[in-house]
């Protein structure tokens, strides 16, 4: 997966470079199924940022879930139905673009005591390995950087189908999801609560909801 700009999609190149490379017939061996209609999806893809959500969610005061999302990033896509192991995304989010409908916490979120967006403008994922599961599942390793802190994580990334919509263009959808252990990358900001707990909790699920159209370039 790549990481995104202000633009409103986000075009996916492929690297012939990147990728071990797993034959249908080497997934055959293991046992694992590909379905000849994700191989006919192979190629270029861009984000549809419009109908596409770069969010999260995580808990607050222990009782409750506040979710947000990022609005301004850069990303790359690029799928390969045939061999999984050759798909890859690159993902580059800009911090400052945080949106949680509120605007003190939101700002409360690009300061010093959580993304610090003066110091570290970008969060970034960048993906090095895809491996499919089964059926229209797929684990996408690789490195996500907060705050100039590179750690691997695993992300589930899902299929969900594909359609010709009704302008022409051949869309597919993704739902991506991985939690983290946001003290791992120096986001160490809480404030305990009298009763136990605190009011943040230390982990983020971090969600990925993409629509991506084919690339005709």
């Amino acid at each position: 997966m790549g990481i995104f700009s202000r633009r409103q999609t986000a075009v996916i190149e492929p690297n012939p470079a990147v990728g071990t490379g797993t034959s249908v017939t080497e997934a055959a061996l293991r046992g694992v199924t590909l379905d000849p209609a994700l191989r006919a999806l192979t190629g270029r893809w861009t984000v549809d940022r419009p109908h596409s959500r770069i969010g999260f969610s995580v808990r607050h005061a222990m009782v409750t879930t506040v979710r947000g999302a990022f609005t301004d990033y850069d990303s790359t896509l690029y799928f390969d139905g045939a061999r999984p192991s050759e798909s890859r995304a690159d993902l580059v989010i800009r911090v400052a673009s945080v949106d949680t409908g509120v605007e003190q916490r939101d700002a409360h979120l690009v300061g010093p005591d959580f993304f610090d967006a003066r110091r570290f403008p970008e969060m970034v994922f960048r993906s090095t390995s895809t491996v499919h599961e089964g059926g229209e599942s797929f684990r996408m390793s690789g490195d996500l950087t907060i705050r100039d802190v590179t750690r691997p994580v695993d992300l589930q990334l899902d299929y969900l189908g594909s359609v010709l919509d009704p302008f022409g263009f051949e869309r597919a959808g993704f739902d991506g999801t991985t939690t983290i252990d946001r003290t791992e990358w120096g986001l160490v900001y809480n404030q305990r609560l009298k009763a136990g707990g605190t009011m943040v909790s230390e982990k983020v699920r971090l969600q990925f909801d993409i629509s991506a159209v084919r690339s005709t370039s």
